[in-house]
C-alpha cells in the first residue's frame, strides 16, 4: 500500500503526516508513508487544498486533517 501526504509542510500538513504514521502503525498494514511537497505533482492529484490523503493513487481527503478512525476505514480497504 502506498500513501502519500500532499502538502507544502505546513502544520496542518505536518500533523496529517504524524497521524497517518501513528494509525498505519497501530493497525499493522504494511504501507509506505511518503511526503510530496512539489506543487505540480499535488496539482497532478486534482488537488488544490492541501493537506490531502492520496492511498495507491486514490485521493481520500483534501483539505481537513482526517481522524484516526476515518484513515483506519481507508486502510481495510
Amino acid at each position: 500500500m502506498e500513501i502519500k501526504i500532499l502538502g507544502p509542510g505546513c502544520s496542518k500538513c505536518q500533523q496529517v503526516e504524524k497521524i497517518v504514521k501513528e494509525t498505519v502503525a497501530e493497525s499493522g498494514v504494511n504501507a509506505r508513508v511518503e511526503k510530496v511537497t512539489d506543487v505540480m505533482e499535488i496539482a497532478g492529484y486534482g488537488v488544490f487544498g492541501t493537506p490531502a490523503v492520496v492511498i495507491n493513487d486514490e485521493v481520500k481527503c483534501v483539505g481537513k486533517i482526517p481522524k484516526k478512525e476515518e484513515i483506519r476505514s481507508w486502510l481495510e480497504k
